[in-house]
């Protein structure tokens, strides 16, 4: 009894509550959803990661890194523990949404996983799942608290860290702004593989053991690559089933995701190129010794 009303109490507050239910991404209801807080919180982030970077060079150029005690592993539990909430959140929304449209099945012949790649032409960014939208597209803006992390303890400014988390700010902004289809997937494969990701953070940076090498860049390659099958799907319906919402936004989406893949492997295959010259290297110093 008690199981099933805690059970009960978690739907309720994860996808029944009246601001989950009655949401609008409007300037009165949504804050942070207009173009210009767009644009100035993204550069505002590259700037300051820019400026912070070559005031340690200048500053603190010859000091090791500074220590930043606990805070990289308060952050990634707490990352861990809203990616997970975001997840069940968006899940239980879209069974809500599925049982009470059940009509809209059987009158245009579709079906829930259709739905969920493809919104039908017409529709708004309001109820349940939009507005775990709205917290995803919020919870972006904490993804970024990592370069300021690598900046500071690793004096290292990455290209390709700076260019992800402003593209996918950009793009959770434009799920919700066009009511772009596919959204619902992506947040729930996207915050799946996060609440991994982090929790394997935590796990190390409290000093427990790293028993899997690249684990990050490894769940990173299965969020790609299923990004990939599901943007395929998304064409699929849009042809054939007459259209889907948001397809322009989604096309822009696909270009940006195609240029973070690129930018990825890109990073990724200089990983292992590096990884394969360094074992190179020490089996060189050992043949040298054993000489």
């Amino acid at each position: 009894m008690t199981e099933t009303r805690m059970i009960q109490t978690l739907n309720y507050y994860l996808s029944e509550h009246p601001s989950i239910v009655g949401f609008r991404w409007t300037d009165s209801q949504s804050w942070g959803n207009t173009w210009v807080f767009l644009f100035i919180s993204i550069s505002s982030y590259i700037i300051l990661s820019v400026f912070l970077h070559l005031f340690l060079l200048v500053v603190f150029r010859h000091r090791r890194p500074l220590p930043l005690g606990p805070i990289p592993a308060v952050h990634s539990l707490s990352m861990a523990l809203i990616s997970f909430t975001i997840f069940a959140g968006i899940l239980l929304s879209s069974a809500a949404e599925i049982r009470d449209t059940r009509w809209f099945w059987r009158r245009y012949k579709t079906t829930p996983f259709q739905w969920l790649l493809c919104f039908p032409i017409g529709t708004r960014p309001s109820g349940r799942v939009f507005f775990w939208s709205y917290i995803f597209y919020l919870s972006r803006f904490l993804h970024t608290l990592r370069t300021f992390f690598t900046i500071i303890r690793r004096r290292k400014l990455s290209f390709y860290q700076l260019f992800n988390h402003s593209i996918l700010i950009f793009m959770s902004f434009l799920w919700l702004e066009f009511s772009q289809s596919f959204q619902v997937l992506g947040i729930i494969l996207t915050t799946s593989i996060y609440s991994v990701v982090y929790g394997y953070r935590f796990w190390t940076a409290v000093g427990l053991p790293s028993k899997c090498f690249h684990f990050v860049n490894h769940c990173q390659i299965v969020l790609l690559s299923c990004n990939v099958i599901c943007h395929i799907g998304v064409l699929l319906l849009h042809f054939l089933r007459g259209g889907c919402n948001g397809i322009g936004a989604w096309v822009l989406n696909s270009v940006l995701n195609g240029a973070i893949l690129f930018f990825f492997l890109n990073y990724y295959v200089k990983l292992h190129l590096e990884k394969k010259r360094k074992i190179g290297a020490a089996k060189q110093m050992l043949k040298h010794k054993d000489n």
